[in-house]
């Protein structure tokens, strides 16, 4: 079965911009979130590292955001999208 080539927008929080050329959202294509990210990741290369570990897995640090939900209260990267649907990618901030 194909996938459908959906485009939705993901929005990319502040610290992470100067890697989007300072956009604040990008257009993403794919039917689930892990073709999402596929697509954000070929137009803009630099920001693997800080998404992705060296195995290919989703940082633990990185939270992906459905309208409200947390995707890993949902399907995780498996998590099906609908046509103009809105991602959100908020680091998790460490400090004391």
């Amino acid at each position: 079965m194909r996938e459908r080539l959906n485009m939705s927008i993901l929005k990319i929080p502040t610290p992470l911009r100067s890697y989007t050329n300072g956009q604040a959202e990008v257009t993403v294509n794919g039917g689930t979130v892990a073709s999402a990210m596929t697509s954000l990741i070929e137009q803009y290369p630099a920001l693997k590292p800080h998404l992705f570990s060296e195995g290919g897995d989703l940082r633990a640090f990185v939270n992906l955001f459905l309208g409200e939900h947390n995707i890993k209260d949902l399907q995780g990267l498996e998590t099906p999208l609908g046509e103009s649907d809105r991602l959100i990618l908020i680091p998790s901030i460490a400090g004391g």
